[in-house]
This record gives C-alpha cells, sequence and structure tokens, in this order.
C-alpha cells in the first residue's frame, strides 16, 4: 500500500508540514508569508496527485485514462468530464471561502493563494486538451 499510494502520502505530508509550520509563524515575517505560500503551492500539487488519479478529462494527457463508456448521454459527459466538474464545483467552494474571508487575516492570504492555483490546475488541465509543446511528453500529438 506505501510503494502504491507513496506520492499521495509524501506530497500530504508535506503539505501538512506547511500548514503546521505556518500555523506557529507570524505570517508578518517573509518566513511566515513562505509558509502561507507554500500550503497553497503544495494543496496545488496534493490535489493535481489525487484529482488525476481519480478523475478524468476527455483529451487532457494530465488525467487518468478513460474507463468504457457508462452509457448515457449525461452519464458520459459527467464521466468525460469529470476533472473539470470536480476543478470547478471545488474551485467555487474556495471562491466562496476566500469572498467570505478578511484578506488581511492569517488565513485569508493563504485561501486566496490556493484559489489562484485552482484556477491554475484548472487552466492546465483545459490547455492540455488542445494545446501541444514541442518535445513534451504530455503533448500527444
Amino acid at each position: 500500500m506505501l510503494r502504491d499510494h507513496s506520492l499521495t502520502l509524501v506530497s500530504l505530508g508535506i503539505l501538512m508540514v506547511w500548514i503546521v509550520l505556518y500555523v506557529v509563524s507570524d505570517p508578518q515575517t517573509r518566513v511566515g508569508a513562505f509558509f502561507g505560500n507554500a500550503i497553497a503551492d503544495w494543496t496545488g500539487v496534493a490535489v493535481t496527485v489525487v484529482a488525476t488519479k481519480y478523475f478524468y478529462e476527455r483529451g487532457s494527457t494530465e488525467s487518468r485514462q478513460p474507463a468504457p463508456e457508462a452509457g448515457g448521454f449525461i452519464r458520459n459527459l459527467i464521466h468525460e468530464h469529470s476533472l473539470t466538474i470536480f476543478l470547478v464545483i471545488t474551485g467555487f467552494a474556495w471562491l466562496l471561502l476566500d469572498l467570505r474571508a478578511n484578506p488581511g487575516s492569517k488565513w485569508g492570504q493563504v485561501v486566496g493563494n490556493i484559489l489562484s492555483e485552482w484556477t491554475q490546475i484548472l487552466g492546465l488541465v483545459l490547455m492540455t486538451k488542445r494545446l501541444i509543446e514541442k518535445h513534451s511528453k504530455e503533448s500527444h500529438r
């Protein structure tokens, strides 16, 4: 089990370290601000590792390989775009939290940074569906 999920476990472990360090630090210092930014970055890493393991996006090399078609238009639509749907729904939740958070509070900036990270991940997923980069193994055309 550890070997099969080592990437998930290590990325979540590193995220937990950044959270603990941020909780005990002063966000007004460079080190404290760094820990807050690291939380957002490593949240992005963790969600990328976990979400691309369980969700699929048709045409995106960043997502898992598709399972056989499930049947029915709506069901297939949800299946073929489950990664985008997941990122949009959870991104909307981060947006709502960001709108309620005080941007000057200790966790307010972290939530804003996580929201930014979410838009980057969603953008990457959508871009990899159609765009290519020569000599990149992620580009499949």
